[in-house]
């Protein structure tokens, strides 16, 4: 049974985060060793206000952040999106984004990455 509780989790800080602003919290929930799928990764961030993930371009592969707490601004391309609470974002393969935190309070969020 794979059971993890992302609340309980100890979290790491990652500094400037894909040259991003900032440290960010984060956790690796799941690798890609424990899917038996193309499920490359699954993991728990927390970007304190004022933080991001840099810009940063992927492969052959789709990544999906769920906002579970907070406002922020994703960048995908050359197009920028208002992003709250609720929100769930695609980032498509070969694709370029950031996200940063505009809000006042923690963004929680929840990321995992497909290898198509």
């Amino acid at each position: 049974m794979r059971i993890k509780n992302y609340m309980d989790a100890v979290l790491t800080e990652l500094p400037n985060c894909h040259d991003g602003k900032g440290s960010l919290q984060h956790i690796g929930l799941f690798s890609g060793e424990e899917f038996h799928s193309g499920v490359r990764y699954f993991h728990y961030n927390i970007l304190p206000p004022n933080t991001s993930i840099g810009l940063h371009k992927h492969g052959n592969d789709e990544e999906v952040y769920i906002i579970l707490e907070g406002t922020g601004l994703m960048i995908q391309g050359d197009n920028s999106y208002s992003v709250k609470a609720g929100s769930v974002i695609v980032n498509p393969p070969f694709g370029s984004h950031s996200l940063e935190n505009t809000g006042e309070t923690d963004m929680k969020l929840l990321v995992f990455e497909i290898v198509i």
